[in-house]
C-alpha cells in the first residue's frame, strides 16, 4: 500500500505543480502545506482537482465529499483517494 500511496502522491503533486503552481520545482509544494491558506486553490481549483482525480484514478466524487479537509493538502488528497479506492 505504501508504494500505491507514493504513486498517488507523485501524480497529485505533479498535477498541482504543473497546472496550479506553474512550476517544475518540487520544493515549491510541501505535502502538508494548506493549498487553501496559500491561495493555490479556491472553489474553482477544487473542481479542477476533482476532475483530475476522477479521470486519473477512475473515481466518482460526490458533492458531499467536496470538503476542504479532503482537498486542502497533498497528504489529505492521497488519503482521500486511498479511502475512495477502498485501500485505506
Amino acid at each position: 500500500m505504501a508504494q500505491q500511496a507514493t504513486e498517488i502522491e507523485s501524480k497529485i503533486r505533479g498535477y498541482i505543480l504543473e497546472n496550479l503552481l506553474f512550476s517544475d520545482n518540487a520544493a515549491d509544494l510541501a505535502n502538508d502545506a494548506s493549498l487553501l491558506e496559500q491561495g493555490v486553490i479556491d472553489s474553482t481549483g477544487v473542481l479542477e482537482i476533482v476532475m483530475f482525480l476522477e479521470g486519473e484514478f477512475g473515481l466518482s466524487i460526490r458533492a458531499s465529499e467536496m470538503l476542504p479537509e479532503n482537498f486542502d493538502t497533498v497528504d489529505n488528497m492521497v488519503r482521500f483517494v486511498l479511502r475512495l479506492q477502498g485501500t485505506q
